[in-house]
């Protein structure tokens, strides 16, 4: 595979390593070869680099699969997640679901990519719904417009609320920008 193959989300292996791209621009300069500009995402570090690829240049295409599973508890830094179907139980460490570990609950249902029979991430659900654990308490008088206070969710999570938010609501959180969405009833 080439760079002419790249598209968003499209993995490769890169010195031993499995990367997923996050974004990308092919240039053509005006003066010397075309090349393309990425953003590249390491699967098991979760982190992100920027790496510029010369037209054409060869890479090794990785074969993921995603497949659905439940995460069911922790103990320490090892995660318990079980197979729906077979109901086989695997424990994957902590560095293989990221920061987005905060936002796991008993039974919350997550995407599994394995590559050659090993797990190299764990992606929980763009969206969640979570209750206030702790918060201040709201006034008389605060708007929906008027700005917003701190809030622990039920998983120890801590995000950003409106002021009329309470303890014991229950609110739509994205978890890719950690930020509150709405109230839910």
């Amino acid at each position: 595979m080439d760079t002419s193959d790249f598209r968003n989300g499209l993995s490769f292996i890169l010195d031993g390593d499995i990367f997923t791209i996050v974004e990308f621009q092919h240039v053509k300069p005006g003066k010397g070869g075309a090349f393309v500009r990425t953003k590249i995402r390491n699967l098991k570090t979760g982190g992100t680099i920027d790496k510029t690829f010369r037209a054409g240049e060869k890479i090794e295409h990785a074969r993921l699969d995603r497949k659905p599973m439940q995460y069911l508890y922790h103990q320490g830094d090892e995660y318990f997640l079980m197979d729906t179907e077979s109901y086989e139980q695997v424990s994957v460490p902590r560095s293989a679901i990221g920061d987005s570990v905060k936002y796991l609950k008993d039974g919350t249902e997550v995407s599994v990519i394995d590559h050659d029979g090993t797990i190299v991430g764990v992606e929980v659900p763009f969206f969640a719904e979570l209750e206030i654990a702790e918060t201040d308490p709201g006034v008389r008088g605060d708007t929906a417009s008027g700005g917003s206070k701190p809030a622990t969710l039920e998983t120890g999570a801590v995000i950003n609320v409106p002021f009329f938010v309470n303890i014991g609501d229950k609110v739509k959180v994205d978890t890719r920008t950690d930020s509150y969405l709405e109230r839910v009833k």
